[in-house]
């Protein structure tokens, strides 16, 4: 049965207001590198992604950076990246992040990494893929984002058989734990199904 091979890390090209936002990419970063996970994200030097990929590397992981030709500059792309590929657009990057990660991460962020994790979730939602996210409600930065959720079911937007599926975790350090949980039930579930994951990316 397969493991978690890479997790793509949702986060902004920004450091954030707060400490303990940077503090949480590192710890991120640490606990990659230590289980052995590799990490891919957008390919950015700035912010919480910088301060994720220099961890993973400084601890001996492994980064993956995906970004965009009109991002290089903008982000400072991060060569030092074990691999660097440089795509022509936001929906080459997209799809190349999906299919190089066997799970998902959403960190704090703007509003690039908000539309990111909310297509992952659409995509669970509508069955088109069964790799798990997890939103790292780091502080409570993700709550009204959960809130807003919480208010689409109430008034019939998010119905029973459609059910956005996700994980939070409110301790980074429970992320990779809850993740390699939820993705060992997901090849499970294919198992007894007798299903094969085909790895498609669900926009084809």
């Amino acid at each position: 049965m397969s493991t978690i091979r890479k997790i793509c890390v949702y986060c902004g090209s920004s450091p954030g207001a707060d400490p303990i936002f940077q503090a949480a990419a590192e710890n991120l970063g640490r606990a990659l590198a230590h289980e052995g996970i590799g990490l891919v994200y957008g390919g950015g030097g700035n912010g919480l992604m910088g301060i994720i990929a220099r961890t993973v590397l400084e601890h001996g992981g492994h980064v993956t950076g995906i970004i965009p030709e009109f991002l290089q500059n903008r982000e400072h792309r991060y060569d030092e990246a074990q691999e660097v590929h440089v795509v022509p657009d936001m929906h080459t990057r997209k799809r190349m992040m999906f299919e190089e990660a066997d799970a998902f991460i959403a960190l704090p962020g703007g509003i690039g990494t908000l539309e990111e994790l909310v297509e992952q979730l659409t995509w669970v939602q509508l069955n088109q893929h069964n790799k798990p996210v997890l939103i790292a409600d780091v502080g409570g930065f993700w709550r009204p984002l959960l809130d807003l959720f919480a208010h689409m079911r109430n008034n019939g937007f998010i119905r029973h058989d459609l059910e956005v599926r996700y994980l939070v975790s409110e301790r980074i350090e429970d992320a990779v734990p809850m993740l390699r949980k939820a993705h060992a039930m997901a090849q499970t579930r294919m198992k007894l199904r007798g299903e094969l994951d085909t790895g498609l990316d669900p926009r084809l």
